[in-house]
C-alpha cells in the first residue's frame, strides 16, 4: 500500500474508522473484494487503508454522486449489512471535500 495519487482539488474522501468484533470469518477476502469493486468505479480515484487494530480506510472520490453510487452498489450494500451484522464493534463513517493538499516525495 501506498499513498494515493489523487488529482488536484477540490475532489472527496471517505473516512471510514473501525473496530472489529471477535467475529472476523470471511472479512479479508469482503475487504479485498470491496477494493477491487471500488476500482472499477467511475469517479473513483485512490485509497489508503490501516489497521493496527483500528482500522482506517480513506477512499478518495471526484465527486458526491460517485460516492453515492458506491454506497448503492449491491455487493457494498451486502458487505455493510454483514459489517453491522457480524464484523464490527463499532465503526464511524465521515465524508469530507478536499480543498487543499500538499505533500513531499524523496
Amino acid at each position: 500500500m501506498s499513498i494515493a495519487k489523487t488529482p488536484t482539488p477540490p475532489y472527496y474522501a471517505v473516512i471510514f474508522t473501525n473496530e472489529l468484533s471477535d467475529q472476523v470469518d470471511g472479512y479479508g477476502e469482503m475487504a479485498d473484494r470491496m477494493v477491487e469493486l471500488a476500482q472499477q468505479q467511475p469517479g473513483y480515484l485512490g485509497h489508503e487503508s490501516v489497521r493496527d487494530g483500528l482500522g482506517i480506510t480513506i477512499s478518495y472520490w471526484q465527486d458526491e454522486a460517485a460516492i453515492a453510487a458506491w454506497k448503492q452498489h449491491a455487493e457494498h450494500q451486502l458487505a455493510r449489512q454483514t459489517g453491522r451484522e457480524k464484523w464490527y464493534q463499532t465503526f464511524k463513517t465521515r465524508v469530507a471535500k478536499v480543498e487543499r493538499d500538499y505533500g513531499f516525495n524523496r
